[in-house]
Parts: structure tokens; C-alpha cells; sequence
């Protein structure tokens, strides 16, 4: 019998997900040129359809089928073949359709997040072709790992919601690509800072689908989820906050919203194992982290335009080493005591395989690139980058003065 109040929720929780890929969109549109906006938005929206195209033929099925303890699953349920509208997830009495709907659409947002990184030089069609060779041989292997009772779930690794599955992995995709491009020919400052300020506040608010909507039911640890999201991410929009203000003597909002969104990364794999006290520390943490992974990029002149690894990457992998630090039974029975309770072990399981995870993300980013450049060249020219790839590439303007 359906759940009704968990169905319901889960509805709108996978709502809200799918308002975070539109969210990005605007996020990033604001931070680039005037001349770019199209061309990076059509990247994170075109994720919509690619992924969901992907997810319907084999994505589910890989990562939700069979393969106990193995690296990926098998394809049982490919194009969702034999499963019926009337099938239910017995602990949570909700229809089987709507839990894929709601992992499909983490499926969407985790590659558009990597676009951040290589804003202004990479050509659209090497870029689907890589969304697509990367959901295959990252993003799916490793749900399958972790949520679908794979290798990882069986070694005892958590991740609530996706620190490991989705922020190191795009993170780390991320840091490859920029090395991969190089840097930007043509530097200019985000155009509109209002558009970053809507599509972060679409962001935050679909982030309590993103991490409350993972305990898939309405209960104790669906209300905890909930507020240790917003907690981490008002702290740590805080600390960078400041931070910018001390450095530069100003408040700066763009800092302010960067902030917000590495407490929300970094939160996110510990949003239903942690106190709320310990979510106070990690969305600390997130501010002080991020900001300094963010310097470190700068002082090493990789062009990641976004700050997808500063924030994503090093949030993700930073959350899920504190999850191995903070995490208590006393707040969730399905989780495991961290290391201040005496969970040494669980603590370097968790450090080891986002270490493992980092690597390989990275590894395989950096040969796929390389292979998709061989077929179809990933970088655009000089003179495309000039006239800015709206034009150059799409034959599109976001405004019609087209001033710089």
C-alpha cells in the first residue's frame, strides 16, 4: 500500500532537485561574460535531456540493478523494462517510479556542475560526448558502489547524499578539464551579479530536496537532514563572508553566495548521520576550506573559471572526512559511529576511498578529454573565444545591445 505522505514528499523533493540544474544554469550565466552566458547555460540545461535519454536506457538499470558488492550493476531493467507503475519500495511504501525519478535527477545535475570549470573554451558537441562517456564510467559505477549495494556499501563507506558520488567526483572532473583546456584567452568579470544571486538562491532551495529528499521517507532523520543543510551553508556563506571582508575591506556578495554553496557541497554527504552542533563545524570548516582550496587555485594559475574544484571538490571530499570524524548512531541507527566515538576505522574508510574516488575521477576525465580531442577537437579557437561562443558557436545573443 502507498505512503502517501512519503510519496508525496518524495514528489516534491524530486521536484526540487530538478529546479537545481535550472538553478546552476543561472548561477553560472551570471558569473561569465556577457558573451558566454548562452552557451554555458545550454550546457547545464541540455544535461536535462542527454541524462534522462541515458538514464532511461541503462542508467537505472546500472546503477540499480543486481551487482551486489560489484562495481556496476546489470541491465535487467534497461529502458525501466519490467517495472510496473503499481511496484513499490517496501520500507518506504513508494512507488519504484518515483525513486527513479528522484535519482535521475542527481544523474542530471552532477556533470552540468563540471561546465563551471572549463567556462568560455570548450565546444558543445565534444562536450556531450564526454557528459555521456563520464555518466557511464564515473557517475554510474559509483552510485552503484555506494546507494545501490555495491563494493563501497559493502566496505561500509556513507555518503547521504552525495559528497562522494556527486561533489568529489564533478570536483575532481573539473580540476582535469581546466588542466586539460588551459586558460582562458579572453578574462572578464561576471555580468550579472543579480542572475548568480537567483540561481544560488534556486541552488540553496533545492538543496533541501537534494539532501532530505535522501532519507527517502518523512521522519526524525528527514528533519535533521533538513536543518543541518541550512545551518552549514548560513555558516559558512558567514565565514567567507568575512573572510572577503577582512581581506578586502568590503562585504562581497558573489563571496557571500560561494560561501552558501560550499556549505551546502560539503554538508551534503553528512546531512543524516550528524548533530546539528557538528553541522555548525562543517559549514565552519566549508568557509574556511573552500576559500583557501579557491586561493590555492589562483596561486597555481589553474583557470578553473568557476570554482568548481575550490568549492565542489574540495567540499565534497572535506565533508565526507568530516562525516568519518562527526557521524553518531545516536542520530541515525543507520549510520556509523565516526571517530570521535571511536570510529577509527570508519573514519579512514571514509578518508581512503574518497582519496581512491578523487583519483579516479580525475584519471578518467583527464584520458577521456584526451580521446574526444583526437575525434572531435574539445577546445575552441582563439577567434571563437574572441567573439565569444554564443555567437561563435550557436549564433545566439543573450541581449541585443551586445556590449562587452
Amino acid at each position: 500500500m502507498i505512503d502517501q505522505a512519503n510519496t508525496g514528499f518524495m514528489l516534491i523533493a524530486t521536484s526540487l532537485v530538478m529546479l537545481m540544474t535550472p538553478g546552476l544554469a543561472f548561477f553560472y550565466g551570471g558569473l561569465v561574460g556577457r558573451k558566454n552566458v548562452l552557451a554555458i547555460m545550454l550546457q547545464c540545461f541540455v544535461s536535462m535531456a542527454v541524462t534522462t535519454v541515458l538514464w532511461f536506457a541503462v542508467g537505472y538499470s546500472l546503477c540499480f540493478s543486481g551487482g551486489e558488492g560489484a562495481i556496476i550493476g546489470n541491465l535487467d531493467h534497461a529502458f525501466l523494462m519490467g517495472i510496473s507503475p503499481t511496484d513499490l519500495i517496501q520500507s518506504d511504501s513508494m512507488p519504484v517510479l518515483v525513486f527513479i525519478a528522484y535519482q535521475m535527477m542527481f544523474a542530471i545535475i552532477t556533470p552540468a556542475l563540471i561546465t563551471g570549470a572549463f567556462a568560455n573554451r570548450v565546444r558543445f558537441g565534444p562536450y556531450v560526448i564526454f557528459l555521456v562517456a563520464w555518466l557511464l564510467f564515473v557517475y554510474f559505477p559509483l552510485v552503484h558502489m555506494i546507494w545501490g549495494g555495491g563494493l563501497l556499501a559493502q566496505l561500509g563507506v556513507l555518503d547521504f547524499a552525495g559528497g562522494i558520488v556527486v561533489h568529489t567526483s564533478a570536483g575532481m572532473a573539473a580540476l582535469a578539464s581546466v588542466i586539460f583546456v588551459g586558460r582562458r584567452r579572453v578574462f572578464t568579470e561576471p555580468h550579472n551579479i543579480p542572475l548568480v544571486a537567483i540561481g544560488a538562491g534556486l541552488l540553496w532551495f533545492g538543496w533541501y530536496g537534494f539532501n532530505a529528499g535522501s532519507e527517502l521517507a518523512v521522519d526524525a532523520v528527514t528533519s535533521l537532514a533538513f536543518i543541518n543543510t541550512d545551518i552549514a551553508a548560513s555558516f559558512s556563506a558567514f565565514v567567507w563572508l568575512i573572510i572577503d571582508w577582512i581581506r578586502h575591506k568590503k562585504p562581497k556578495f558573489i563571496g557571500l553566495l560561494t560561501g552558501a554553496v560550499a556549505g551546502l557541497a560539503t554538508i551534503t554527504p553528512c546531512a543524516g548521520f550528524v548533530t546539528t552542533g557538528s553541522s555548525v563545524i562543517i559549514g565552519c570548516s566549508a568557509g574556511i576550506v573552500c576559500y583557501l582550496a579557491v586561493g590555492l587555485k589562483n596561486k597555481l594559475k589553474l583557470d578553473d573559471a568557476l570554482d568548481v574544484w575550490g568549492v565542489h571538490g574540495a567540499g565534497g571530499i572535506l565533508g565526507t572526512i568530516l562525516l568519518g570524524v562527526f557521524a553518531t548512531t545516536a542520530v541515525n541507527g543507520a549510520g556509523t559511529d565516526g571517530l570521535l566515538l571511536g570510529g577509527g576505522g570508519f573514519f579512514l574508510t571514509q578518508t581512503l576511498t574518497v582519496i581512491a574516488v578523487a583519483a579516479y575521477a580525475f584519471i578518467f576525465s583527464y584520458v577521456a578529454l584526451k580521446i574526444i580531442n583526437i575525434f572531435a577537437k574539445v577546445k575552441v579557437t582563439e577567434a571563437e573565444e574572441i567573439e565569444g561562443l554564443d555567437m561563435a558557436l550557436q549564433g545566439e545573443i543573450a541581449y541585443e545591445d551586445k556590449v562587452l
